[in-house]
């Protein structure tokens, strides 16, 4: 596979040069940047970048409307959201807006740029231990988007199928689903790919999702 295009979009400067740098200097090529949530929108529709860094919380229009418009016109690009804190409530929002997944904004940068990778092959779930607490804090809060766009229906799943989806929507891998399930990782991609086919899913991070919001899996309750 190519190396990802990206654009960057924080309304802070010196994130946009570091990240730029980290990324090219690991031979990812940086298309373009956008200091706010409109820029991005409109530097993806004249770019037609693979994926998009994208800060939560900018001026004009914040990295959540940008995300939902993006995929709306792009569905093919992917959406990398950053944030200060690992529990920041607009996250579960913007996968539930369709983002693949989220990073910290203090990233190492080797994890950076195998993010970015990793974002632009579909297997998007990232921090998936951060992510699961992350959506069962705020799944079942006041004020959080359902997915319309996603097919609900759970009927069309195997049994089989659907003990995966369980098991996703509990943060694991497919290294850590073969295991649990004494299949090879393989079967598991198989076993994933179909849920995503027939659940109109675009990745592990609407899985996740989608497994809260139609009580597959129950928010723990601390």
């Amino acid at each position: 596979m190519t190396e990802p295009r990206v654009v960057i979009a924080d309304d802070q400067a010196l994130v946009r040069i570091g990240f730029r740098m980290i990324l090219t200097a690991r031979g990812i090529e940086v298309v373009g940047e956008a200091a706010d949530g409109a820029e991005a929108v409109e530097a993806v529709r004249r770019l037609r970048p693979d994926v998009v860094l994208m800060d939560i919380r900018m001026p004009t229009m914040d990295g959540l409307e940008a995300t939902r418009r993006i995929l709306a016109e792009a569905p093919d690009c992917r959406v990398l959201m950053l944030t200060t804190f690992d529990l920041d409530r607009y996250v579960y929002a913007a996968l539930a807006a369709g983002a693949s997944g989220f990073l910290l904004k203090d990233v190492t940068p080797e994890h950076l740029a195998n993010a970015v990778r990793l974002v632009n092959t579909g297997d998007a779930l990232l921090a998936p231990s951060i992510t699961r607490r992350l959506v069962e804090r705020f799944a079942v809060s006041e004020h959080v988007p359902s997915l319309p766009a996603i097919h609900r229906d759970l009927a069309a799943l195997t049994p089989r199928e659907l003990e995966v989806l369980t098991l996703m929507g509990h943060g694991l891998s497919n290294a850590e689903l073969a295991t649990e399930l004494t299949l090879s990782e393989a079967t598991v991609k198989t076993h994933v790919a179909r849920i995503f086919a027939k659940l109109s899913l675009r990745d592990r991070a609407q899985a996740v999702v989608l497994a809260y919001e139609t009580g597959l899996v129950t928010p723990e309750r601390n």
